[in-house]
């Protein structure tokens, strides 16, 4: 039996035209960046910066040395909290730990006031005083994108789930700091983004950015090579699949799963995710069950536990879809949930 994957949120599933590229770059092209003057070094390096053009031109950045190459979403934002060491710093309940922790760590933090609805409550937010803000641009539990006002403090950016669902423009929405990780737009583990629209000074230290300048600067040891190398086919894929019949599966999820009686949703009507909690059974039980027949979705807290602790749950189950999803797949998902919850 066919393994139905519903976990893009932690982890999306990767196109093959990212695996051919990362195949074709070990096979073929394989050399270090930034250290060579042979053909193929050379190569590499205008492969590194034909990535980060295509990194520049998804998030609408205004050059090439705001795109800073890291390992992930949580490796950009804790440089941008050791980079703002001291200072004040508002989180919120909605961020998920790697956006509220190293600031926790590295910095004094306020905590945002929300809605009702769990939306941030701009109004209020604009009265404190701080020097940054941390905004969670999709919350990986409700799957609702926010947008992002101007504001009288300097703005950090988790995309790490929005950029899989909408287009961003880093100019247009006053962005001083914005991070997001290539595996959950479909290139590999290893690679993320850290756009800065100003550059500070560099936090890591070490090969490659010694008398370095632009983003080589922020870039210290060898690159993530072959993960950079996949990065722009995993762009082009999610680009041309943005607007799919996928994006309508979640409201046919929706619609099928609020049949049962037993199913309460934490994620609103019209969220990108489907979150939801399961009447007399626990999280961990279901997901043992639905996993046992090939079904891999999420269950837990999602490491976003201050969320849960606000709703009054321990953790919750999550369905979040990708572009290789069918409806085909959410009618058997449907029918193993409503085997097991009777």
């Amino acid at each position: 039996m066919k393994t139905i994957y519903v976990d893009a949120a932690a982890s999306a599933l990767k196109p093959q035209s990212v695996i051919d590229a990362e195949i074709d770059f070990l096979t073929n092209r394989y050399a270090n960046s930034g250290r060579g003057i042979c053909t193929r070094a050379n190569n590499v390096d205008k492969m590194v910066s034909e990535a980060r053009e295509a990194v520049k031109n998804f998030i609408g950045a205004e050059s090439l040395e705001q795109i800073v190459f890291t390992s992930n979403s949580t490796d950009g934002l804790n440089r941008i909290a050791k980079t703002l060491a001291g200072k004040t710093v508002i989180v919120s309940d909605l961020d998920h730990h790697s956006a509220r922790l190293p600031f926790e760590k590295h910095c004094k933090t306020l905590v945002a006031p929300l809605t009702e609805g769990l939306c941030y409550d701009w109004d209020k937010i604009k009265g404190l005083k701080a020097d940054a803000i941390v905004i969670t641009a999709m919350s990986n539990v409700l799957g609702v994108p926010h947008d992002i006002p101007k504001l009288p403090f300097m703005t950090i950016v988790d995309a790490a789930q929005y950029t899989a669902h909408e287009p961003i423009d880093v100019e247009k929405s006053n962005i001083d700091y914005l991070v997001f990780s290539g595996h959950k737009i479909g290139a590999d583990t290893g690679i993320g983004v850290l756009y800065q629209r100003t550059a500070g000074e560099p936090v890591n230290w070490g090969g490659g950015m010694y008398q370095a300048t632009g983003a080589a600067r922020f870039e210290a040891g060898t690159l993530p090579l072959t993960q950079i190398a996949g990065l722009p086919a995993a762009i082009d894929e999610l680009v041309k699949a943005r607007n799919g019949a996928w994006h309508d599966l979640p409201n046919y999820l929706r619609q099928e799963l609020a049949k049962n009686p037993r199913i309460r949703f934490v994620s609103p009507k019209g969220a990108r995710i489907t979150t939801f909690t399961i009447d007399g059974m626990h999280f961990l039980d279901f997901g043992a069950m639905v996993g046992a027949m090939d079904i891999c979705l999420r269950v837990g807290n999602m490491c976003a536990s201050w969320l849960h602790k606000r709703l009054g749950l321990d953790g919750s189950i999550r369905v979040s879809l990708g572009p290789w999803n069918t409806e085909e797949e959410m009618d058997r998902l449907i029918k193993t949930i409503d085997g097991i919850v009777k």
